[in-house]
């Protein structure tokens, strides 16, 4: 669910939901802003894949587009055409299957060649169509997932320079781990590639590797002969210490529920799936709304903790498809069914963050925002302009 109103006073919205995310589009353009002015000359290409890393990719994309972005990325053919009436360059960086190539050409969406084979099936779709197709050339330099092998990748352009209709005009490739020595190994590959071409007559204009890491640390693979950057995790949030104290990055995001029902157990009393708590004393226990069909990680059984009142309280038992339990003895004052709980998010100095629950289940910031459920109502706000 969405509320695409980001003028909307957010507590109309969230009083009629169960589960809540608020994205702050205001954050989000102060990010936006921030990583511009880190980078420039250089474009940059706002990555959307996965509807925007699960926060809606409609209303975060003309954020975005009234922010200056200069285009967006996506990973398939469905993400790029939601975004068809935005009016922006958008590049798929993905593979593209058989059955997506003649939308994708249709749509003149920018397409990535990761081999011979694919450039083929690409001109022989633009001839078809009578059309020209932008293209840039996706180099593997050391992910080892997709594109073409750096070691052919001169042979392999070349060769495909012989294709008509298609406007060879871009090379990029990917880190898989922007703070490992092999990534100034890589930005070298590329850039003698390019060299290469180069002195047979072949420019390609338009060069790329940065993502939201290198953007953050790499500061060779955000100048030129670089031309563009991607990124994704930092425009919704800083999620590792280096954003933080470089960019003053923010997370966009709050997630929220409400308390269903409290109760007084007695010590011995278990708890949840499996009965995996065991009380040790009289304790009040209260069931909150959101579970793990809502992104909260199982993980964060007996580990992790909610924010109520300002106050952490942790949650105990195993946790279910639809709900959580947690203790609120801590609490000095009685709580009742329906008051807020904070999932992400802060509340008079106490904070749960997006990177803490990466940590408690030993994982990518960007999987927890993408494991959030589908039935969370996503509420647009503006905090800060």
């Amino acid at each position: 669910m969405e509320n695409v109103s980001n003028k909307q006073d957010e507590k109309s919205v969230s009083n009629t939901s169960r589960v809540w995310l608020e994205v702050d589009l205001g954050v989000l353009e102060n990010n936006f802003e921030r990583i511009r002015k880190a980078v420039q000359p250089l474009k940059v290409m706002a990555v959307l894949k996965a509807n925007a890393y699960g926060l809606g990719a409609m209303p975060v994309a003309e954020c975005l587009r009234n922010s200056g972005a200069d285009g967006f990325c996506v990973a398939e053919l469905r993400e790029a055409l939601q975004l068809c009436s935005l009016g922006k360059p958008i590049q798929i960086l993905g593979g593209l299957l058989d059955f997506e190539l003649e939308e994708a050409v249709k749509n003149h969406f920018i397409l990535g060649i990761t081999d011979w084979q694919t450039a083929q099936k690409i001109s022989d779709e633009s001839v078809r169509q009578g059309v020209v197709t932008e293209v840039h050339f996706k180099i593997d330099s050391g992910m080892g997932r997709l594109g073409i092998p750096a070691d052919s990748a001169v042979a392999t352009i070349k060769r495909c320079f012989s294709l008509p209709n298609l406007n060879f005009c871009g090379i990029y490739s990917h880190f898989p781990d922007v703070y490992d020595e092999l990534s100034s190994a890589q930005i070298s590959r590329i850039l003698q590639i390019r060299n290469d071409l180069e002195k047979d007559g072949i420019y390609l204009g338009k060069c790329h590797i940065a993502n939201s890491d290198a953007v953050n640390s790499c500061r060779f693979a955000v100048a030129a002969p670089f031309t563009q950057v991607r990124t994704g995790c930092n425009l919704y949030g800083s999620f590792n210490p280096i954003g933080e104290t470089e960019l003053g990055l923010k997370s966009v995001v709050t997630l929220k529920t409400r308390v269903v029902q409290v109760r007084e157990l007695p010590a011995g009393h278990t708890i949840g799936y499996n009965r995996t708590y065991r009380l040790t004393e009289n304790a009040r226990i209260a069931t909150i709304a959101a579970g793990y069909a809502d992104g909260i990680p199982l993980a964060l059984s007996n580990k992790g903790a909610v924010i109520i009142r300002g106050q952490r309280c942790p949650i105990v038992g195993r946790i279910s498809m639809d709900y959580t339990t947690v203790d609120v003895n801590g609490l000095k004052e009685d709580i009742h069914p329906g008051e807020e709980v904070i999932l992400i998010g802060e509340d008079k100095q106490c904070q749960i963050t997006v990177a803490q629950w990466a940590e408690l289940k030993n994982t990518h910031p960007c999987d927890i925002l993408c494991s959030i459920g589908n039935r969370v109502n996503r509420i647009y706000i503006r905090r800060q302009n």
